[in-house]
């Protein structure tokens, strides 16, 4: 498994009130999140990133209002006429 390091002032953990292993864990959800939500990785590989389960995963996605499944009505159409 690679490694992304970065510095972040602080003051951030101060008005965050949090530890930097809480931050660390915040931002690699948020990454995943982000990441699943622009159809950039899967669900999996997503619960994968953000080292959680994807039960976990998908209660995150609850949490901050992200649909957990994307639909693409154009190509939903097409199947439901395939049919």
């Amino acid at each position: 498994m690679a490694n992304v390091m970065f510095e972040l002032p602080d003051e951030v953990y101060e008005a965050l009130r949090r530890s930097p292993s809480e931050v660390q864990r915040d931002l690699r959800l948020a990454a995943a999140i982000r990441w699943y939500s622009q159809g950039l990785i899967s669900q999996e590989r997503a619960a994968m990133a953000a080292g959680l389960d994807r039960t976990d995963f998908l209660m995150a996605l609850a949490r901050e209002q992200v649909d957990a499944f994307h639909v693409d009505l154009d190509q939903l159409a097409r199947e439901i006429e395939g049919e």
